[in-house]
């Protein structure tokens, strides 16, 4: 991999020629029979081209074979072969989630929940923050010494990760401390982007040190995505470095990944007087 980039980077000086921007598209805590919010979400995402990151909880509330086909293909199921998923803690109510690997095959990576892919310029890591199913997550396990390993063959300009369980919230599930290790492995590589799902909101704080300070300068930007049609869950006290939230509208992320940049902005349903959107000007 290493020698890709090398090859990668002479294309580059060679040709003059940079990647074209990628877009991903991201929402999760998606799809309930019981709930219609995954249709209109599906709305949106048909008209936004580009790579689709479920971000857990896809189909409720067990992630059967059975909710895959009756609750999740109607709506978002249109975009499977598009779509690069991460696994919920309801994706695990079916053993192994069995109906979550089965429904997805490849695209969902090895069974155990985390792999990356290259979008565009961009670098992006799919974990599995389902700890103990994963086989832990603190510092030294499989999945924390892999990502760093895979981080350092993979020296992309930019860097995006994603999973289910939020570090910093300030939703009804509040911060997860078990991924703090993940967190750290992303810092200390000079990663820049991170989105969850699990609170039924949208949140986006300013750039946050593994402790969760503001570090504007190397800090990792989180975005929680819970907006996917699921259900509303309330904000609580906004934590430290929240800066945009809502919890009343249903929507998903658009992020234009560039070679040394990116912008976003959160699409809602037509309803909805809430937005937000901007602009880095540039990666770590």
């Amino acid at each position: 991999m290493l020698l890709a980039a090398v090859f990668g980077a002479l294309a580059l000086l060679l040709t003059g020629t940079a990647p074209a921007p990628a877009t991903l598209v991201a929402a999760g805590d998606i799809a309930s029979c019981s709930s219609p919010g995954d249709e209109r979400t599906a709305a949106l995402v048909a008209r936004v081209p580009g790579t689709v990151a479920t971000l857990g909880d896809t189909a409720y509330e067990l992630g059967t074979a059975d909710e895959f086909a009756r609750c999740y293909t109607p709506s978002w199921g249109r975009f499977r072969a598009r779509t690069r998923p991460a696994l919920g803690n309801h994706d695990y109510g079916t053993a192994g989630a069995a109906g979550y690997f089965d429904y997805f095959g490849p695209r969902a990576g090895p069974r155990r929940g985390y792999y990356s892919y290259r979008l565009g310029a961009w670098h992006v890591a799919v974990l599995n923050s389902n700890c103990p199913l994963a086989g832990g997550c603190e510092r030294g396990s499989p999945q924390e010494r892999w990502l760093r390993a895979d981080l350092a063959s993979h020296p992309a300009r930019c860097t995006l990760a994603y999973w289910h369980h939020p570090r910093f919230s300030s939703g009804l599930h509040g911060d997860d401390d078990t991924v703090a290790p993940l967190w750290q492995a992303l810092y200390d590589a000079r990663a820049d982007v991170v989105l969850a799902g699990h609170d039924h909101d949208y949140e986006r704080f300013a750039p946050l040190d593994p402790a969760g300070r503001v570090d504007r300068a190397r800090g990792l930007r989180e975005f929680v995505v819970g907006t996917g049609g699921r259900s509303h869950y309330p904000l609580l006290e906004r934590r430290a470095g929240s800066v945009a939230a809502d919890w009343r509208t249903y929507g998903i992320l658009r992020l234009t990944l560039r070679q040394a940049s990116y912008d976003w902005r959160f699409v809602s349903e037509p309803a909805s007087t809430f937005s937000d959107a901007g602009v880095r000007a540039r990666c770590h």
